[in-house]
């Protein structure tokens, strides 16, 4: 692999959307490219900062107060965010910032909370609370499941262009009816599942990796393989065993 690679990388609002670990994700993509060589450079962006250009951003998921905080703040940003999309800048989402890069939540008594449209879709208040561990199975990876922790009563329902990114085997997914579990749009990615999720799905977190390095240097560049023994064991355990 070429030497002297780097990724810029934006934490967005990590003081406020952190929920079962979602940092872990950041120090997943961080590991696997220092462990090849590649400079992983992090900026947090916090409630206040500005934002800039960088070649993958991160939002984690919330509660529900901390939500319509970031949901406030980051539609000063909605513009800016919708042309890094368009040039192929990588997004992760998870949970309740997965709903903020839709078109809006909509609670039970009929109020919404604003997103910023980065993805076609749009979050119903549910009755009930899906909890549990989720498998789920995708077109696009080797191997072709990814496992994950879902918490959340949003129901979630996709149009467009905006496809899923994988099918439920086990687990309620986007909205519990249609079997679909998360989203994506171009370079954008949402996804319900918490865990943290990339550890447990190496293989998907490599695939953000190489597509950031697209964005960044115009070409695709394959990472070197590594020795994933331990993550995809964990992996396979929950497709084996996913109750």
């Amino acid at each position: 692999m070429e030497e002297n690679l780097e990724i810029t990388f934006a934490h967005i609002y990590p003081k406020l959307l952190n929920l079962y670990g979602d940092i872990g994700n950041v120090l997943a993509l961080k590991n696997r490219c220092e462990w090849r060589g590649i400079k992983f450079i992090v900026e947090e962006i916090n409630l206040g900062d500005e934002f800039r250009e960088h070649d993958m951003y991160f939002i984690g998921g919330g509660q529900d107060r901390q939500q319509v905080d970031v949901a406030q703040e980051i539609q000063k940003y909605k513009d800016f965010l919708t042309t890094e999309r368009d040039n192929n800048a990588v997004f992760l989402s998870i949970c309740g910032g997965y709903q903020l890069l839709g078109h809006y939540y909509k609670a039970q008594d009929g109020s919404e909370l604003k997103g910023i449209d980065l993805l076609d879709a749009y979050t119903l208040a549910g009755e009930k609370r899906f909890i549990g561990n989720v498998t789920a199975k995708t077109d696009f990876l080797e191997p072709n499941t990814l496992v994950g922790f879902e918490n959340h009563s949003g129901l979630t329902y996709l149009e467009g262009e905006t496809k899923p990114i994988s099918n439920v085997i086990v687990g309620q997914g986007n909205n519990g009816e249609d079997k679909t579990e998360g989203a994506r749009y171009k370079n954008v990615f949402g996804t319900y599942l918490h865990g943290s999720f990339l550890p447990k799905n190496p293989h998907f977190a490599d695939f953000l990796i190489e597509l950031a390095l697209e964005k960044r240097y115009g070409r695709k560049i394959k990472l070197e393989p590594l020795k994933d023994e331990i993550e995809l064991e964990a992996h396979n355990v929950l497709v084996n065993k996913p109750y």
